[in-house]
């Protein structure tokens, strides 16, 4: 089986972004990093330590993935899995868990004991009570990936988090010490990705399990249909991995890193690039600069985004922007016209009627993006859309121009969006002359 380290450090060794073996892999299939230390890797992975005394596992993954991720543990060890530690409650962390419960029960012994922090159950409630807007928001969000696919998103079409996922046993504020035969696992809370995120630590070993924190994509601390991020305490709970000084590291998502200064580089540019960005944001917000000001004139190098682990293929900088406004700033954005707008279909209309129709606007929309200016094509495809809520041919052209556009980007979230976009309007063709519209 290849080996996961040397394959991580070839990549961050070389710098090679062409590599053509993905990183973020959803095998589903497991793979022995150190002795009695494994990784299933999946949607989320799962990374399992045999303590001597039982299983002690990082996350279930998530509900479609659970059952396999058991099944890829139970080809490594037949002990049973005594802990089952949530780095944070999103739902391809702990939607897997009622796999783990069901195993425990075949074999005749208790439940994992599950480990989590504070704020996990107000998350598991959170998700309930908002149960079809998040299955919603995903579907949009992967762009079409659904079960079935061989790619698990964590989450069924009918409940973004199983009724019988397993809930923590055990929840703590800001430290917890995991004691285990002979061995200590530390247990830390800091705000990132969430505000119930966890990573863990064991000293002797000099393992670190990093959740979410590294995920082997720019940071997802911008996510534009999720809640609130925490970009610089992101950045400071990787200032404490480092402090620590691990020598594996261990990530839910991604290939898993050895070496003590390679994770510290590592570990650095994340948080470095996390850090520069909230100055930069901040430092224009002081000065009085508008959101729109902020999005269109802050940059990452390119060298950063060139790195191999700091890729925009999931997230990407311009979310983050836009979240380190709305944490420090608020949610008005600094036009004065969209503290209280207009409804977007009358906007539509009055600059259809301007401009000469909506099919005008259409047109119009087609020219930009003959002209490469996407964004601004959009907008006039939207214009349009408003103003001509069921007219197939400037739904057509508005589906047309939401194709180009997620072709021409790299993160997955706006190319679920604008693949979201694309198919609203094709349903209206659909519906107008019972045709799949071209394109």
């Amino acid at each position: 089986m290849e080996n996961l380290l040397d394959l991580s450090s070839r990549i961050i060794d070389s710098g090679n972004t062409d590599n053509p073996v993905p990183v973020n892999r959803v095998r589903n299939e497991i793979s022995e990093l150190a002795d009695g230390l494994a990784i299933v890797e999946s949607f989320s992975h799962c990374v399992t330590w045999d303590s001597g005394d039982g299983l002690v596992c990082f996350d279930a993954s998530g509900s479609f993935s659970g059952e396999a991720v058991v099944g890829q543990i139970r080809t490594w060890r037949n002990s049973p899995i005594t802990h089952l530690v949530y780095t944070h409650g999103h739902a391809d962390h702990v939607g897997g868990s009622p796999a783990f419960a069901a195993d425990a029960a075949n074999r005749g012994n208790r439940a994992p004991h599950v480990v989590g922090h504070e704020n996990v159950r107000n998350r598991l409630d959170r998700y309930r009570l908002t149960n079809n807007w998040n299955v919603l928001v995903n579907a949009r969000q992967f762009g079409g990936i659904r079960p079935g696919t061989g790619v698990d998103i964590g989450y069924t079409k009918e409940r973004f988090i199983p009724d019988d996922v397993l809930p923590p046993d055990t929840t703590f504020e800001a430290d917890h010490l995991l004691t285990i035969g002979n061995e200590t696992i530390e247990l830390h809370h800091d705000r990132g990705e969430t505000d119930d995120h966890l990573w863990g630590w064991m000293p002797r070993r000099k393992w670190l399990f990093t959740g979410d924190f590294v995920i082997w994509n720019f940071p997802n601390a911008g996510n534009p249909q999720k809640v609130q991020r925490y970009p610089l305490e992101w950045a400071a709970a990787l200032r404490k991995m480092i402090a620590v000084g691990p020598e594996l590291l261990l990530p839910a998502h991604g290939l898993p890193i050895e070496g003590r200064a390679r994770i510290a580089n590592v570990l650095d540019d994340i948080a470095t690039a996390l850090e520069d960005l909230v100055r930069e944001v901040l430092g224009m917000m002081n000065s009085g600069a508008t959101l729109d000001a902020i999005v269109h004139g802050v940059r990452v190098p390119e060298t950063t985004l060139a790195k191999p682990y700091l890729r925009p293929f999931y997230d990407e900088p311009e979310f983050v922007i836009r979240n380190i406004w709305r944490q420090f700033g608020g949610w008005w954005d600094g036009a004065a016209s969209r503290l209280k707008p207009a409804p977007d279909p009358a906007l539509g209309a009055e600059v259809a009627a301007l401009a000469g129709g909506a099919m005008r606007l259409a047109q119009r929309a087609v020219e930009l993006a003959n002209a490469g200016d996407l964004r601004l094509a959009c907008h006039l495809a939207d214009l349009a859309g408003w103003a001509a809520p069921d007219d197939p041919e400037v739904h057509e052209i508005r589906a047309e121009v939401y194709l180009r556009r997620r072709k021409a980007e790299t993160s997955l979230m706006s190319k679920g969006i604008f693949s979201d976009a694309a198919r609203r309007s094709q349903a209206v063709v659909e519906r107008a002359t019972g045709d799949t519209p071209s394109g």
